[in-house]
């Protein structure tokens, strides 16, 4: 798929779907928080977060006090909803409307977080720009946090097919410039009650 048409794949998905019934919603974000404090983020930190779209990680990072949080999404519409969400505190956030295999980040964060938007680059292609993009956007000793389903999570989602990885095949991905440094399974209860397996993987940029 081009930027095109994955961006109006995704719009229709917000355009059709509330946000709490998506597949990958979670009223409380335990495993993404959790991820960041391994990573020893502070309040100060500069933290993307990459296909953030609807997701309520940004309520939480807004609300615990975090003072440099950006989120991402080739959605518009999945940006305004956390942003109706959100009211007024939505002014505390950085938001881009944008395709992450074809985005010139204009700076550098310490952290890269992205849950479930990586593993729908099933083109080694577009999963090499995205990697480009990391390279660019994290500073050097910063982390990059990546879920994606595990090698026995489904191999579909909303349509289009996935590509799951463990710790080893994304290090492949990833390539040189990224030292692997924590790795947890975890396990999602999706809003129907289905269960689905992920793997986040974080890695130090070198």
């Amino acid at each position: 798929m081009n930027t095109e048409e994955r961006r109006a794949h995704w719009e229709r998905v917000y355009a059709t779907k509330q946000p709490t019934k998506v597949s990958w919603f979670e009223a409380s974000p335990d495993e993404s928080l959790a991820a960041l404090a391994r990573a020893g983020v502070n309040r100060g930190s500069a933290i993307i977060d990459v296909g953030g779209g609807a997701s309520r990680l940004v309520d939480r990072l807004v609300l615990d006090g975090y003072m440099d949080v950006t989120v991402l999404d080739i959605s518009a519409a999945a940006i305004e909803a956390a942003k109706a969400r959100l009211a007024g505190a939505a002014a505390k956030v950085h938001w881009l409307v944008a395709d992450a295999t074809a985005w010139s980040p204009s700076r550098r964060y310490d952290v890269w977080h992205d849950r479930a938007a990586f593993h729908f680059l099933v083109d080694p292609a577009d999963a090499a720009a995205y990697v480009e993009r990391v390279r660019q956007a994290l500073k050097p000793g910063g982390a990059a946090i990546i879920a994606t389903f595990a090698p026995d999570g489904p191999e579909r989602c909303s349509g289009l097919p996935v590509a799951r990885h463990d710790e080893a095949s994304l290090r492949a991905v990833l390539g040189p410039g990224f030292e692997l440094i924590d790795w947890r399974r975890h396990e999602h209860r999706t809003p129907s009650g289905a269960s689905q397996q992920f793997q986040f993987s974080m890695f130090r940029r070198v």
